[in-house]
């Protein structure tokens, strides 16, 4: 893969978000002037941090067009980070590709899910749609098919309560830090040659959420368990602690999805295009409990 121009305009959306501001950090660690950098971002304000370093901070707000319209002006690569805000994400999303491709945008990056394409579970309903849009659009994309996030467990909550809480059964998956696929999509958006290509993108080790638990009472020294559960008990447990009802019904069935694989994979995308292993389970439960 070649690096691009000294010119080249790459610009990041949800830059104050944990994958934006860790993809910002991963271009700037791979050379990228940060000059060359832009923060899209609902709240300039709250990225005054990146503002400090040279990077272009540009208010850009999903539910906003004329305010992305304005932002992407100028840009050659944009990663769209998949919006966490769950009312009609797909409008959102169809913002940003539609203001990218008047805009001239050379490159959409997308941060999709894991084997979107055959996933059965409800997160996956948005990115296929998303994924259509691009195809769509008339813009070069990238896909970049995130697996789950190593972070998505509260595993310092875990050691406090002595158990994680699931209903995926014995099913394994293959999660990474957000670290590392911050680490992909930097490498994607800073070469050349990703135009057209789909990245399934996970951890390079497979373990259930009792392996998970283990690590953690292993490396904590707290007696600390897997609770498997029915979808609809995990649901109303997760309601009852004060998660939305509805989100609380999509993180159960995620858990479904787990059961029937779709979170796991034997790619190697991510490692190859970080060019090192990725973080080890063991790694990412010590960063998570010292953090």
């Amino acid at each position: 893969m070649t690096t691009p121009a000294s010119t080249t305009t790459i610009a990041v959306t949800g830059a104050t978000g944990q994958l934006g501001h860790l993809t910002l950090q991963a271009l700037l660690d791979r050379g990228v002037p940060a000059g060359n950098l832009v923060a899209l971002v609902r709240d300039p304000a709250k990225a005054a941090d990146l503002a400090a370093q040279g990077i272009q901070v540009r208010h850009a707000d999903y539910k906003q067009p004329e305010t992305l319209r304005a932002a992407l002006q100028g840009v050659n690569r944009l990663l769209l980070v998949s919006s966490n805000d769950f009312d009609d994400r797909v409008g959102q999303h169809r913002h940003v590709i539609e203001a990218a491709r008047d805009a001239g945008v050379d490159l959409i990056a997308y941060t999709s899910l894991l084997n979107a394409d055959r996933s059965g579970m409800l997160l996956a309903g948005d990115h296929q749609a998303t994924e259509a849009l691009l195809r769509e659009s008339g813009v070069p994309f990238t896909l970049l098919r995130n697996g789950w996030y190593t972070e998505n467990y509260d595993l310092k909550g875990a050691v406090k309560n002595g158990a994680i809480l699931g209903a995926a059964g014995s099913h394994a998956l293959n999660p990474a830090p957000r670290r590392d696929y911050a680490e992909a999509a930097a490498a994607v958006l800073s070469t050349d040659g990703h135009a057209g290509q789909t990245y399934e993108l996970a951890g390079d080790e497979g373990v259930t959420l009792a392996d998970l638990a283990a690590e953690v009472a292993r490396q904590s020294g707290q007696p600390v368990a897997y609770h498997d559960l029915s979808a609809e008990e995990y649901a109303r447990t997760l309601a009852g602690f004060g998660v939305p009802e509805g989100f609380a019904h999509v993180l159960a069935d995620s858990d479904t999805g787990i059961t029937r694989g779709e979170l796991a994979s034997e790619s190697r995308d991510l490692s190859r295009l970080i060019g090192r292993p990725t973080t080890p389970i063991t790694q990412a439960v010590r960063d998570a409990l010292t953090a």
